[in-house]
């Protein structure tokens, strides 16, 4: 480890209160493999990879990391690792492969083994209910368009909380509502692959209302740990001080980011600007009763954070080529990019200072409703490192992490621009290089390297440096 990153590990582990929580995250379709194994059903994103074009070099998530196998050898690299928390998700198919009715009782030995391995290794278990994993059958149903989801998925978490809840530390409902929305429903560049555009807004309404019910359900199964959501966010900036700008500026701030937290954080939908989509004008009259079930009372709030977002006025192609797809130059608005930043191996802006913005932008926009939050996922994809006598290099991910992780912290201590948002943890995006999705393998954000023909894990750089982190810190006294 260079002198510099000795110096950046020792100032951090310095700025981190007592009792933050260092992680990583993962998802299980991205990482496990065996979709065909030991009864797991179907997934809406195993039809989806089926269709031609739909993933970048025709990837198959078949094997992906081969996790279902080798989850003990990638236990024993997290306990190498040294970090408090692993952020995992349960495939619902892999527990309920109909996503109603018979429960594959092999799934829930699969994930009683995992839960007990970490606990082992002295790593507290952050378990994801839903990571974009819809059972087929309810795909079929219309998936996230069709309210008896909303049921299905409380039905689901009851299971999952009755069976893990005397173990897990902390339950996340639902991951990133608005990717599905968006990516899923609106602009079908990922599964269910359906491009309804603004007709898709009812699968934001059904996926908060599985959130409050998935809540009152691990509840009523007497979970030990806190329960919580994760929702995307990224701070949107107006491309100009034109009046178009600013206005569509708002408009996709809160299609992004308040349209999925203002319900779940103050019991409510934000005021949407005039269009022309029935969902649109009926989004903020709906039930008191939805409303109230949506609005429970959470033990934390979690925060997913990769790039900030500048918007103009009038048709465009998103400046992010992974995400890019015919029905973006359909929108109302573009996003212009910020080319004073570097970029990652998605396109996405280096902007760690913008982390702080965020979260100062959430304490005043929430407040006292705002419950501590977490970083659930904050990380980078980078092209392949290089060996250099030793462990791959991938000094840009060392720096993205470094960066990132001093913003929020400096943000929220006292004197920072967030200063009274209770901040918990950091989680890196992510363990090992994964299945990214519509990208395929093309994309790796992994602190550890997958060779996705042999299997071999090879610790990167940023590893060694995340390793020298914990390290340092838990030397500090208190």
């Amino acid at each position: 480890m260079t002198v510099e990153n000795v110096a950046s590990v020792r100032d951090l582990a310095d700025r981190l209160p007592p009792s933050f929580t260092l992680g990583v995250a993962a998802a299980a379709f991205q990482i496990e493999g065996a979709l065909a194994e030991d009864g797991r059903g179907p997934s809406g994103w195993d039809a989806f990879v089926q269709k031609p074009g739909s993933i970048m070099d025709g990837h198959s998530p078949a094997v992906a990391c081969d996790h279902y196998n080798r989850f003990p050898e990638d236990i024993a690299l997290m306990r190498e690792l040294g970090i408090d928390s692993y952020r995992f998700s349960l495939s619902w198919p892999r527990i309920q492969p109909d996503g109603r009715g018979a429960i594959n009782s092999q799934g829930l030995d699969f994930y009683d083994r995992l839960i007990d391995r970490l606990l082992e290794a002295g790593i507290s278990p952050m378990a994801t209910l839903y990571h974009w994993d819809t059972p087929l059958p309810l795909e079929h149903g219309g998936g996230w368009m069709n309210r008896a989801t909303a049921e299905r998925f409380a039905e689901y978490c009851l299971v999952a909380g009755q069976r893990f809840g005397d173990r897990v530390s902390q339950w996340v409902t639902l991951n990133e509502p608005v990717s599905v929305t968006l990516n899923g429903y609106a602009l079908g560049v990922h599964a269910p692959g359906r491009a309804l555009m603004f007709d898709a807004l009812p699968s934001i309404h059904h996926q908060l209302l599985a959130h409050g019910l998935g809540v009152q359900a691990l509840r009523a199964a007497g979970v030990k740990g806190g329960v919580g959501v994760t929702n995307l966010h990224s701070p949107v900036r107006p491309a100009s001080r034109k009046v178009g700008d600013r206005l569509v500026a708002r408009l996709y701030d809160l299609l992004m980011n308040r349209i999925y937290a203002d319900p779940v954080l103050l019991g409510r939908y934000p005021k949407l600007p005039v269009v022309s989509r029935p969902w649109l004008h009926s989004i903020g009259k709906l039930s008191d009763a939805d409303l109230k079930t949506i609005h429970q009372p959470l033990d934390f709030y979690g925060l997913n954070y990769y790039f900030p977002v500048k918007v103009a006025l009038g048709r465009g192609i998103t400046p992010i080529p992974a995400d890019t797809h015919k029905a973006v130059a359909q929108l109302p608005f573009h996003e212009v990019g910020y080319p004073e930043y570097q970029t990652t191996g998605f396109g996405w802006p280096v902007a760690p200072a913008h982390l702080g913005i965020l979260l100062a932008e959430l304490r005043d926009r929430y407040g006292d409703a705002l419950p501590p939050v977490y970083i659930t996922e904050s990380g980078a994809s980078f092209p392949e490192p290089d060996r250099v006598d030793g462990p791959l290099q991938d000094a840009r991910r060392v720096n993205y992490i470094a960066d990132h992780l001093r913003q929020a912290v400096d943000a929220t201590a006292p004197g920072g621009i967030a200063e009274g948002l209770d901040l918990r943890g950091y989680y890196v995006w992510t363990l090992m290089d994964n299945f990214e999705w519509a990208a395929g393998y093309s994309q790796r954000f992994g602190l550890i390297h997958v060779d996705f023909e042999t299997q071999e894990r090879t610790p990167k750089s940023s590893f060694y440096w995340y390793q020298a982190l914990s390290r340092e810190r838990k030397r500090l006294p208190g």
